[in-house]
């Protein structure tokens, strides 16, 4: 059984798709960090079968409507003096800014770079968003 220390004060965020661990670790440039971090991928889940971890003793500013964007069944929770203090459920945001890129070769946003991509939540089911611009429609978590 594979053993990670507890963390002091910082952050662990659990619930993490499958997979979608090493993508989250490199976007909150963990990888460059002088603290202790840790990647656990594919852990065994009751209610997902399997899951990524990400264990971080420090803590840092984190956009969670981004996180929010990538999987909206994440958890986050801040620990303090090795106990969870605060546990933040997530949700799709309502909007997202240059988090992903328009795939419409004909969008503003894709010909002039100074263009913000900005999208906005049209299908909470679905989890779809629209382009503000020309309404070409992404699926969270897969376009990240």
């Amino acid at each position: 059984m594979l053993n990670v220390d507890t963390i002091k004060n910082g952050l662990v965020i659990d619930h993490i798709k499958a997979g979608y661990g090493p993508k989250i670790f490199s976007w909150l440039g963990l990888d460059k960090a002088d603290y202790c971090v840790a990647l656990i991928m594919n852990v065994s889940s009751k209610t997902q079968g399997r899951k990524d971890i990400i264990k971080i003793d420090n803590i840092i500013n984190i956009d969670y409507s981004v996180l929010g964007f990538i999987d909206p069944n994440i958890t986050v929770n801040v620990v303090s003096d090795e106990k969870i203090a605060k546990k933040i459920t997530l949700s799709l945001p309502e909007k997202i800014e240059n988090i992903i890129k328009c795939k419409n070769p004909r969008c503003i946003t894709t010909t002039e770079n100074y263009v913000a991509q900005k999208f906005k939540l049209v299908n909470k089911e679905k989890a779809e968003y629209a382009c503000e611009y020309c309404d070409q429609i992404h699926s969270a978590g897969t376009d990240f």
